[in-house]
């Protein structure tokens, strides 16, 4: 009866707030557009399929994916082994992020332009290989990040040090990197912050500040997403130095 309720109110959230954008997009269409909706009734299936989506959605969140990434913080900061930790720690963000599908669509399509471009082989398996490549810097980046993430709530390290530096890193790889990979390389660092990813990595951090004395969860227990965000722009514009 409980998990009924508690997914009632979360659906009546879902709806809430989903009205900005069905606000937004029959104001354009009848004010800008000027044109009547192709079809209200795929319209209202679509939107009620999308509430009840992301619904599901915020209720596994709670159920599932938040409770692991805080247990396995508090198990293992509880062990007291930094060595399984920063092993669990990229392990979480590799995976996650090498198995996105943003990531597999934007790897996949700079292949495709790559190769109509002249600048690698039109051959299917060249792109396969382009695109692998590329997905793999990129989940080795976000490994890599939350790694050091961790190693900065352990030491209290203060999270602006580590952003200043980083996004001086970018723009001075940036002057240095090939035109054509720059795009990619920026849009590589949104690709990161997926619907898996972000909840397991921010689960992650608060579980580790809430097992460690004298941190705090909400200070110290959130960050990991800039990072995971920030370093695969390093990596991508570095790879395109260096590989590409």
């Amino acid at each position: 009866m409980l998990l009924f309720q508690s997914l009632y109110k979360t659906l009546l959230a879902s709806f809430r707030d989903l009205i900005p954008i069905v606000v937004v997009i029959l104001i354009f269409q009848f004010f800008v557009v000027k044109q009547p909706l192709p079809s209200l009734a795929d319209l209202m299936i679509g939107l009620m399929m999308v509430v009840i989506g992301l619904t599901l959605f915020i209720k596994g969140l709670d159920l599932g994916l938040f409770p692991i990434g805080n247990s396995m913080a508090h198990a293992l900061a509880k062990k007291g082994s930094l060595f399984w930790l920063i092993v669990f720690a990229f392990s979480l963000g590799f995976g996650t992020t090498i198995a996105e599908p943003a990531l597999i669509a934007v790897a996949s399509e700079a292949a495709d332009v790559a190769a109509r471009a002249g600048e690698i082989g039109s051959t299917e398996a060249i792109k396969q290989e382009y695109a692998f490549g590329l997905r793999l810097t990129v989940a080795f980046a976000v490994g890599f990040a939350i790694v050091v993430g961790v190693i900065r709530i352990i030491k209290g390290w203060p999270i602006h040090v580590f952003i200043m530096i980083g996004y001086a890193g970018v723009i001075t790889l940036t002057a240095f990197a090939p035109r054509e990979i720059v795009s990619l390389a920026y849009d590589s660092g949104g690709v990161t912050t997926s619907t898996v990813t972000v909840p397991l990595v921010a689960a992650l951090g608060v579980g580790l500040a809430s097992s460690i004395k004298g941190r705090n969860p909400m200070v110290d227990g959130f960050g990991l997403i800039a990072f995971a965000s920030l370093s695969p722009i390093i990596f991508v514009l570095l790879y395109g130095m260096f590989i590409v």
